[in-house]
């Protein structure tokens, strides 16, 4: 794990509530990406900083066993204007740790990394803790995603 410094930033995108308890973030997320994709959402979402996708976890209610919310958008210069039916949050930033998910997307590499991470005694903040899809994550079956974790200063 690196330990990086993520300035403020905005998002625009659709959300989900959520939970990890039986499964059901991995039902509800996988909706939310079928839908993020099958309706061209990154396409509608305006004034994108550029066209990495975020999948944000945030608005925890306690640690990651606990609902929690998941958007999926990009990062924007603006909220003014957040189009029917998606989100905007502005998040602070902050020291994160920052993890590689390496291989196969379809096979679940992402989710992995996930599993790793919830079994290290991280200092956590659960603010906001998020993955970037950007140019290494094309080939889905040979993709690098960045997996950013919040973390106390």
């Amino acid at each position: 794990m690196q330990k990086v410094k993520i300035e403020a930033f905005k998002v625009i995108g659709i959300a989900v509530r959520t939970t990890n308890v039986n499964g059901q973030a991995g039902q509800d997320i996988g909706q939310l990406w079928g839908k993020f994709m099958s309706e061209g959402i990154a396409d509608k979402i305006p004034n994108k900083l550029d066209s990495n996708v975020l999948s944000i976890y945030t608005n925890y209610e306690g640690d990651h066993m606990k609902p929690y919310d998941t958007i999926l958008g990009c990062k924007v210069s603006s909220l003014d204007e957040v189009p029917v039916g998606m989100v905007g949050q502005a998040f602070e930033g902050g020291i994160y740790g920052k993890f590689v998910s390496k291989g196969d997307l379809t096979k679940g590499v992402v989710f992995g990394t996930w599993s790793e991470i919830w079994k290290k005694d991280l200092d956590r903040v659960y603010t906001a803790d998020f993955e970037i899809y950007g140019e290494r994550a094309q080939n889905p079956t040979d993709a690098e995603v960045d997996v950013l974790i919040a973390l106390k200063e």
